[in-house]
């Protein structure tokens, strides 16, 4: 095949024509299919389900004998602190065991640090006139939505194959005092599956800033690969203390795609500086986590080789998913050279880039055929891609065989939007 922009006025038309018909079938078969989100499949939540029986009913004891039935430990149980600091590389005292949520323990940190300040801080940051996040794009939507809600302003940056465009982020931080954070997700990111190099890590917690700036290092995928091509997880903590910054960057991590989303655990992780400053201000909010549920994540995941074990199950039902995308995108876009995508080695997602000006029309397209897609532009603060060109396709919740056929779906969508665009046919 031509790609499309080779093509002659009459050969766009008639393919036009017959887009139409093939959308027009599409939209009469009545689908109802959803590739939004990054959730689990029941088959990946059923391999946790011996959570439900843990711990037992008189297995409520961590190895100190405590009762964790009870108050207090706002540390989180030693022993689930010590099986992911390895993961993590955070050394224990460093790291918390807290909630369910990850998220709500970045939220939680911003909007301390607007009322309070961090240790550095001069005053709160809501007394500042501005205060500013470095956000790598495309990037992870809810990351963005934290700081558009606090009334944080936003500035892209540009993402590479080796982690954000370290040039641009050393630029925006010498002209704009301003910026007082930075979102990270360093591997498999959210949504191209990028991995953050070395090199790149040792720049952003070395590079000059404001002395209360924060890298809120998002380890989310740090353990979902789908190749044996596994990244050594890198140690960030000791990268900043080496660089003379200990208190640049927060880790965070949670168990909620390698047990129950809603029903695992959040790591905190950071220096002791840090770690001391979250935990003077969490004390307010609570008298400790959920430890029994720590304890039976324990009991189940083991150690660092269960965990590693665990997530192979995972990568058994999500990797054909992914492989899957992959050939019905090279099948049916590839050869108009209509889109190119990523291929990532681990998380969640795949990243779509479409023709500029197409996203989003081709997911309202989609979403007119019944095939729900991530909003286009969500995955750039405020929802505005500049180019209107990007998509995240979210490949492990569906069913193989629904999967396949939202996928058929979604690229003649993208094909009809493109198509529209270069023959000027009207929305």
């Amino acid at each position: 095949m031509t790609a499309l922009v080779e093509l002659s006025t009459a050969e766009l038309r008639s393919l036009h024509e017959q887009l139409t018909a093939d959308y027009d079938a599409l939209v009469k078969r009545g689908l109802h299919l959803d590739i939004t989100r990054g959730k689990p499949s029941a088959a990946q939540l059923d391999l946790s389900n011996e959570l439900l029986e843990l711990p037992g009913e008189h297995d409520y004891r961590d190895a100190a004998g405590t009762d964790l039935r009870n108050y207090g430990n706002t540390q989180g149980i030693t022993e689930l602190r010590a099986l992911f600091s390895d993961v993590l590389r955070v050394p224990v005292p460093q790291l918390l065991a807290l909630g369910n949520s990850s998220l709500t323990v970045m939220h939680d940190i911003v909007a301390q640090a607007m009322l309070h300040g961090l240790p550095e801080s001069e005053r709160p940051w809501s007394r500042e006139e501005t205060v500013s996040f470095l956000c790598p794009v495309p990037g992870y939507d809810r990351h963005f939505a934290v700081t558009e809600h606090l009334g944080i302003r936003m500035i892209p940056v540009p993402m590479t194959d080796a982690g954000p465009d370290v040039a641009e982020v050393e630029r925006l931080l010498a002209e704009d005092p301003t910026i007082r954070g930075m979102w990270c997700v360093p591997v498999h990111s959210n949504p191209t599956g990028a991995i953050y190099s070395e090199e790149v890590a040792r720049a952003l917690v070395s590079l000059p800033a404001a002395s209360d700036f924060r890298i809120f290092w998002d380890n989310a995928y740090v353990v979902h690969h789908l190749t044996d091509d596994v990244p050594e997880p890198i140690d960030i903590l000791s990268l900043a203390a080496e660089a003379g910054n200990p208190n640049r960057v927060l880790v965070f991590a949670s168990t909620s795609k390698i047990t129950y989303p809603g029903a695992g655990v959040a790591f905190f992780g950071s220096s002791p500086e840090n770690v001391s400053w979250f935990l003077s201000h969490s004390a307010v909010q609570s008298i400790g986590p959920d430890k029994i549920n720590q304890l039976r994540h324990v009991r189940f995941l083991k150690d660092a080789q269960g965990v590693a074990d665990h997530m192979l199950k995972h990568r058994e039902i999500i990797a054909p998913k992914f492989a899957e995308v992959e050939e019905v995108l090279r099948r049916r876009l590839a050869p108009y050279e209509a889109a190119t995508w990523t291929s990532p080695s681990g998380g969640y997602f795949v990243s779509l880039d479409v023709h500029d000006g197409c996203a989003a029309r081709a997911v309202a397209l989609a979403a007119q055929a019944g095939i729900a897609v991530t909003p286009a532009g969500s995955t750039y603060p405020y929802h505005r891609d500049p180019r209107d060109a990007n998509i995240r396709i979210a490949p492990t919740m569906p069913p193989l065989s629904e999967l396949v056929e939202a996928m058929e779906g979604l690229c003649t969508a993208v094909l009809l939007a493109e198509v529209e665009r270069l023959v000027g046919v009207a929305d």
